[in-house]
């Protein structure tokens, strides 16, 4: 056996510790009329606000943003099916993107205390830069194991040397069009990232890709 192609997948991840806490959470207020409505949830997103302009101004806050007033009616009945007047909801969204999770902590807690405050999601994040960095040296180990399984699979046909013919993102790789029953693949698995939870999880970065490779 003098050639052999070899096809095979590298594969890397690494749990990198946040530094991003985005919270999302809803205002809302309800009455019998539109117009108190509007001005109610209004009065009740003000102090948010002015919260978190305090936070950003410290240091504690990356960003955040509030959107437009939301409004909704609806016509309930009652248990003897019968149709009461209309009732009116109104809603304001709220995101902010907190760097210190002391802070955030402490903040969940006050607002929290506001009946018509709603925590919807807490979830964690690296910043552009890190997450690029990390990108990018996780992408190059990943080629690393895709070189050393090759190198592995040849030494054992007895082959001394590869040389790489094609790499690409897991997925991409196209069939080769002379493969036959001398080429050799390996898969594996790519691991998830981690859920939503209210204490800081490591992030998980992962990278994977698929090679292809002349051993002699």
């Amino acid at each position: 056996m003098s050639e052999v192609i070899v096809t095979v997948r590298g594969e890397q991840e690494r749990r990198v510790t946040p530094e991003h806490a985005v919270i999302q959470l809803s205002v809302r207020a309800d009455g019998p009329e539109r117009g108190p409505v509007i001005e109610r949830v209004t009065a009740l997103a003000e102090p948010l606000r002015d919260d978190l302009v305090a936070h950003q101004r410290s240091g504690e806050v990356v960003e955040w943003s509030s959107g437009r007033v939301s409004v909704w009616s609806e016509r309930p009945w009652n248990a003897d099916g019968r149709q009461l007047p209309p009732v009116h909801h109104a809603s304001i969204e709220v995101t902010a993107t907190f760097r210190d999770f002391v802070a955030l902590s402490w903040w969940i807690g006050e607002v929290a205390e506001t009946d018509a405050v709603q925590v919807t999601d807490v979830h964690w994040e690296l910043s552009p830069a890190t997450r690029a960095e990390v990108e990018r040296e996780v992408a190059a180990e990943a080629v690393q194991v895709a070189v050393e399984r090759a190198r592995a699979y040849a030494g054992a046909l007895g082959l001394e040397s590869v040389s790489p013919l094609e790499m690409a993102d897991a997925g991409l790789l196209l069939p080769h069009p002379d493969r036959g029953p001398q080429m050799m693949r390996a898969m594996a698995a790519e691991s998830s990232g981690p859920g939503v939870a209210l204490q800081p999880a490591d992030i998980v970065v992962s990278a994977a890709v698929e090679a292809r490779f002349l051993a002699r």
